[in-house]
């Protein structure tokens, strides 16, 4: 009897222990990101609001694609995160041309990117 409580008292301390190693990793990820992809990433999440989900008018285009509307909601803090990495504001107009949806893209490709790169690097420390 004291065997298997033993054995289970050990099981229940080496599950926490991964759980707490998986968890750090996961605050460290959060915690590397900068304020720009923070904000980028909150805008994006701020999509599933009820507020800010898609009409039913919305819903019957049957279009894959955003709204304006939800897309407006996305494009103040794709604009900083683009801006955070030094590019000027006329260049992100010349290059997007002002569009909102160019101008999402640019920002989560820049967003998948530093992603990648923290996780990399946090794999490295290791």
């Amino acid at each position: 009897m004291k065997k298997y409580l033993l054995l289970s008292a050990f099981a229940t301390l080496t599950l926490l222990s991964c759980n707490n190693e998986g968890t750090s990793v996961n605050n460290t990820v959060e915690s590397m990101k900068t304020p720009a992809m923070e904000n980028f990433d909150k805008a994006f999440k701020s999509l599933g609001d009820p507020q800010n989900r898609p009409t039913e008018e919305e819903k019957k285009r049957n279009t894959s694609e955003l709204s304006d509307r939800r897309k407006a909601l996305l494009v103040p803090a794709s604009k900083e995160l683009i801006l955070s990495l030094g590019v000027t504001e006329s260049e992100l107009m010349r290059k997007t041309g002002g569009d909102m949806s160019q101008i999402i893209v640019w920002a989560t490709q820049i967003y998948m990117k530093k992603s990648d790169e923290i996780r990399k690097n946090i794999k490295s420390e290791k």
